[in-house]
């Protein structure tokens, strides 16, 4: 599935002077608007790592959304929303004891844990705390895993949920995170097939959790992959899937279940890029003896895709719009920083680009919205990191 660029977020993108990332929040909107529409009845709790930016998290907000926080620094952002503490939970697994009593100290009562240890911190720092714990799945199919470092076995789980209980703690649910960009209905499958069996388990032991967290991993649809090629995640199966398995698990529990769902790139990925310009289109021969053309841009992995290892992002020449095939030639596309690894697929995947490219020429970079933001350095090689603008309906660009 081809993810065509909208017309104001082009519109933004012409009228950009220099280099930025622009966001449609309609078309945020919009995307929370189709997810909410094939997971009926499903908290939303955006994980906000994914798009830090204020505009974008109260537009989501304003939608319904809550937010997944990893942070008290986190939390704090997300409240600026204007949103309750009780649509914002800890969703990192990871955490200091102070981190803990400060979230705690802000209002947030539901925290992740998948560790009797991180559940003995909660109790003594959180009392009363709502915990929900996170099972680990392979993260197979998915372009970032996000295996081993997080989740535990169905039997920790379980273990975990009853000492929980024991210290004041209420086990209110079970989660999952399949990887980031998904692309596997199975996936799902797989995770959902985990959380039957624990459910099963726990309500025999006479816990009964209160909601299941589906996590994050919802694809974005506009990415090539590190070869360029479309990625084609699919989305009708993935949902499918999981309103099926929603069904299954609630028929588990005799009280009712919840369902939550961590979307991040799912929802901004497609509906933010970035307006860059071209360094230089240069030929030179690599150690091999082999003839390559690099292209430099002026937004790279560490001002601003830092992702480029995993995907090939969509670019748009506007100067040569006109050009036809002919005018085309393969190069490896690279940031601008002396570090190798800022370049597409660690610089060895090739893309077309057009030939007659010159210095100081616009590129726009296309579904570049997931994490442009968040994983920018301050700096590095001097090269500061995007200003970012948000753009809106009829009322323009809103530069942030």
């Amino acid at each position: 599935m081809t993810v065509e660029i909208g017309a104001r977020l082009a519109a933004a993108l012409a009228a950009a002077p220099a280099d930025r990332i622009v966001y449609d929040l309609d078309g945020i909107a919009a995307q929370y608007d189709r997810l909410a529409a094939e997971l009926p009845g499903v908290q939303v709790r955006f994980a906000l790592k994914a798009c830090p930016v204020d505009e974008v998290l109260t537009c989501l907000a304003d939608r319904g959304a809550g937010f997944d926080a990893a942070s008290p620094a986190e939390i704090v952002q997300a409240l600026r929303t204007g949103v309750p503490a009780s649509r914002i939970h800890y969703g990192n697994t990871v955490k200091s004891d102070a981190d803990i009593a400060e979230a705690h100290r802000l209002g947030v009562r539901t925290f992740a844990t998948d560790s009797v240890q991180d559940v003995t911190a909660i109790a003594g720092h959180a009392p009363g705390a709502r915990v929900f714990c996170r099972l680990a799945t392979s993260g197979d199919g998915a372009l970032w895993g996000l295996n081993r470092k997080f989740g535990c076995s169905g039997e920790d789980a379980v273990r975990v949920l009853t000492t929980a209980a024991a210290s004041g703690l209420v086990p209110a649910g079970l989660s999952v995170h399949v990887g980031s960009q998904q692309m596997t209905g199975e996936a799902w499958q797989q995770a959902l097939d985990s959380l039957a069996g624990v459910l099963g388990t726990l309500n025999g032991l006479g816990i009964v959790p209160d909601h299941v967290n589906l996590g994050g991993g919802l694809p974005a649809l506009g990415c090539l992959d590190r070869y360029g090629n479309p990625l084609e995640p699919p989305l009708d199966k993935i949902f499918t899937v999981i309103r099926e398995g929603m069904e299954r698990l609630s028929g588990l529990t005799a009280a009712p279940l919840g369902f939550v769902v961590e979307p991040g790139r799912h929802l901004v990925a497609d509906h933010g890029a970035v307006r860059a310009h071209v360094y230089r289109l240069t030929e030179r021969t690599q150690p091999d003896g082999t003839h390559a053309r690099w292209l430099y841009l002026s937004v790279g992995r560490f001002n601003g895709l830092y992702e480029m290892d995993q995907l090939s992002y969509r670019l748009i020449f506007p100067a040569q719009a006109d050009q036809g095939d002919a005018a085309y030639v393969c190069a490896v596309v690279a940031g601008p920083t002396c570090d190798s690894d800022d370049a597409y697929g660690g610089g060895r995947h090739p893309v077309r680009v057009p030939g007659a490219v010159a210095s100081g020429d616009p590129v726009w970079i296309l579904s570049a919205g997931a994490y442009a933001t968040s994983y920018t350095t301050q700096g590095f090689n001097g090269i500061s990191p995007l200003p970012c603008v948000c753009a809106r309906g009829s009322e323009g660009p809103m530069p942030t």
